[in-house]
């Protein structure tokens, strides 16, 4: 995919206030730590994730999806009229029907001639929308549009924690299964594109690479269960280490199709923005690709992986603390369970975005902290 007319023309963030470490969470893993005499330390260690964040448990992925669309409005002063396309595109939705994206739409106050649905495809379908919005710009279909999405992982966190501890026929082997359930936090993000004519940045969308590797599609499987009250206790089993590998190759294969579609080498590459999973993936995938860490903006650290929600987030972040400079060639180098991968590649020149949430001390600047 090859595009001529498409901005990313900014964005819009929200983070959440409640802090979770690795540390309290294997507190609260005590039961489990000490029927198996894990050691202290082995979550953060294994992941390279040392805190999480979350939403308070009575907010609806849709409440923050406003506020995040919200800020990228605000951000880009882009005119309601003007947009033609919403999609809802996060993991979280708050109902099955009618799509979250119907409400953002409503309490957004866009017009009636808009497309407006929700997209699902594990960590990709922000990105997945956001290439939808493309094509209808592409096109000529539609003048700016708006993807979105909230990821709350704060009820899939505590199921995980209740169902570890409770169940006491479990081995050391068996909760390798659960670890990536436990890597999971909270972000939301909104992505506005726009025809070029109307762009007020330049950030030019250059193309785009797409595979589907789906003999792989058993490696993650989540599921909503249901407790007694009728309310949804989400569980997530993940083969963590074959995931990883088979990702990794995905993601190679992939990456021959984007450099073909954008017409880049791989030593034109500027920046980069990878999902957001773990350090030891994001290393392995960097090397494996042939870029640099030192030109990758992470936040998994201090975030955890936000699903569908990371990396947009991380572009956002990367954005807001002058990471990325104009006239910079950006890679987005997603991947999902399925597995899936989307890339797309834009070249940088002018930062729009508007954030509510606070980052670590230091960050505010320089990506330095982030890129560590």
């Amino acid at each position: 995919m090859k595009y001529q007319n498409v901005c990313i023309e900014g964005l819009g963030y929200c983070l959440p206030d409640e802090i979770v470490t690795s540390t309290e969470i294997e507190q609260r893993l005590e039961p489990l730590y000490k029927r198996l005499r894990l050691p202290e330390g082995r979550l953060e260690l294994m992941t390279g994730i040392a805190q999480r964040r979350f939403f308070p448990e009575t907010v609806q992925p849709g409440d923050v999806s406003i506020h995040s669309a919200r800020n990228a409005m605000a951000a880009t002063g882009i005119d309601p009229a003007d947009i033609g396309a919403l999609i809802h595109g996060s993991v979280c939705r708050d109902f099955l029907e009618p799509a979250t994206a119907c409400r953002v739409h409503h309490a957004l106050g866009l017009p009636q001639d808009c497309v407006v649905y929700d997209v699902s495809n594990a960590c990709l379908g922000i990105l997945n929308g956001a290439i939808q919005i493309a094509n209808m710009i592409e096109l000529g279909q539609i003048k700016a549009g708006i993807v979105v999405g909230t990821e709350s992982g704060r009820h899939l966190v505590d199921n995980t924690i209740a169902t570890l501890n409770d169940s006491t026929n479990l081995s050391r082997n068996d909760i390798k299964l659960a670890v990536a359930s436990l890597t999971i936090g909270s972000a939301s993000c909104a992505m506005i594109l726009c025809n070029k004519e109307l762009s007020r940045t330049g950030n030019q969308l250059i193309g785009a690479g797409v595979r589907a590797h789906t003999q792989h599609h058993d490696l993650c499987h989540s599921i909503a269960g249901k407790n007694e009250t009728g309310v949804g206790n989400p569980l997530m089993q993940t083969d963590s280490e074959k995931l990883m590998a088979e990702g990794i190759a995905t993601g190679a294969a992939t990456f021959a199709d984007f450099l073909g579609e954008t017409g880049w080498s791989p030593d034109q590459i500027d920046r980069t923005i990878c999902h957001q999973v773990g350090q030891t993936h994001r290393r392995l995938v960097l090397e494996k690709l042939g870029l640099s860490l030192d030109n990758d903006f992470a936040t998994v650290q201090w975030l955890g992986n936000t699903g569908a929600a990371a990396l947009p987030t991380a572009l956002a972040l990367a954005a807001q603390t002058q990471f990325l400079e104009a006239g910079q060639n950006v890679a987005l180098l997603g991947i999902g369970s399925g597995i899936n991968c989307v890339m797309l590649g834009a070249q940088w020149q002018t930062t729009l975005v508007s954030g509510t949430g606070e980052m670590p001390a230091g960050m505010e600047k320089s990506g330095a902290l982030a890129a560590s």
